[in-house]
């Protein structure tokens, strides 16, 4: 069959495009390198990702997604372009299908936007999906089921909490925040605490390599560079796991808070299923220590890290594109 169907998630730290019987073919930063004088896109992905924080005054490299949504249309519209040509290869006969997973929070005018993206970037046809449906079926949750299942999908610049019964959301919430605003945190507290000013990319090692959502008995420890906030000279600090905790607690408040409302706005019936179950955790930032811990310490269900937990959104995806008819109420809206 010449025509291709493409499942991407469209997220604010990563792009992940999944091919039908090929899986996730494309997991690359959402970062573009633009030209200031001739507004021409200088890289797209990894090689884009490497000059943030040491461009010239010619060349922006930026992220064109904020908090899940665009912020910069022109700048989605190539990523796109580039990530579907890079999926299927040069030539083609046939336009592809696209499907592109959205957060739940987001507004009509926002969808429009992920639409008319998606078929600029050259789709023929765009559909549009919630992240915490798709993280569910990704996750090999039986979403068509009457039982109530929840899921907590926590990505670079959101976390979206869902509880899916019978295919559709009974109760969902959508919070800000996510991996981004964890490093944003632990570069404000080294900053404030030891004078220490880092980059956005030494913040995100940080989290990756010695961050934990809980504090550990045994924590481990890191060697930081940046520059001396007084002196302006570079200099060397320790961090502990600790250290990291402290600094990402008020923003892993925001997503418990937002986890405790939609438990309380689930039916009845459907929080005993809940129970049950467990609650299970998807996204890139659901891997970071001890998050599961955390969620089960603060709402006494069982919480539990789904099996490849950042590729959920774009296996998901890819599954409900290859069964379309099955999964028509769950698309919001196509062109």
């Amino acid at each position: 069959m010449l025509r291709k169907k493409i499942g991407i998630d469209l997220g604010t730290t990563n792009v992940l495009v999944y091919l039908p019987k090929k899986g996730v073919v494309i997991n690359e930063p959402s970062v573009v390198a633009v030209s200031t004088t001739d507004k021409k896109i200088m890289a797209v992905g990894i090689e884009a990702k490497e000059m943030l924080g040491k461009t010239p005054d010619t060349i922006i490299a930026s992220r064109p997604l904020k908090d899940g949504v665009i912020a910069d249309y022109k700048t989605t519209e190539a990523m796109l372009r580039y990530f579907i040509n890079k999926a299927l290869g040069g030539f083609r006969v046939f336009r592809s299908e696209v499907m592109v997973a959205v957060p739940a929070g987001i507004t009509s005018t926002e969808r429009r936007a992920v639409i008319d993206a998606t078929m600029a970037a050259g789709a023929k046809a765009a559909y549009i999906i919630k992240e915490p449906i798709v993280a569910a079926i990704g996750a090999s949750i039986p979403i068509g089921s009457p039982s109530g299942n929840m899921i907590i999908d926590i990505g670079g610049g959101t976390s979206e909490v869902a509880v899916i019964s019978l295919g559709g959301i009974v109760a969902c919430d959508s919070v800000r925040i996510g991996g981004n605003k964890l490093d944003q945190s632990i570069l404000e507290h080294t900053r404030r605490k030891h004078n220490l000013a880092i980059g956005e990319r030494t913040a995100e090692d940080i989290k990756i390599n010695i961050g934990s959502a809980l504090p550990m008995e045994e924590p481990l420890t890191m060697e930081v560079r940046g520059r001396d906030m007084v002196s302006g000279l570079p200099r060397t600090i320790t961090l502990t796991t600790n250290d990291v905790v402290e600094a990402i607690t008020p923003a892993l408040e925001g997503i418990i808070e937002t986890v405790k409302e939609v438990l309380q706005h689930t039916p009845p019936e459907l929080a005993a299923d809940v129970i049950d179950k467990g609650i299970i955790l998807s996204g890139g930032t659901s891997l970071l220590r001890n998050m599961d811990q955390l969620i089960s310490k603060a709402t006494g269900v069982p919480a539990y890290v789904a099996d490849d937990a950042l590729f959920c959104v774009a296996r998901g995806t890819g599954i409900a594109l290859e069964n379309l008819e099955s999964y028509k109420r769950s698309i919001l809206g196509s062109k």
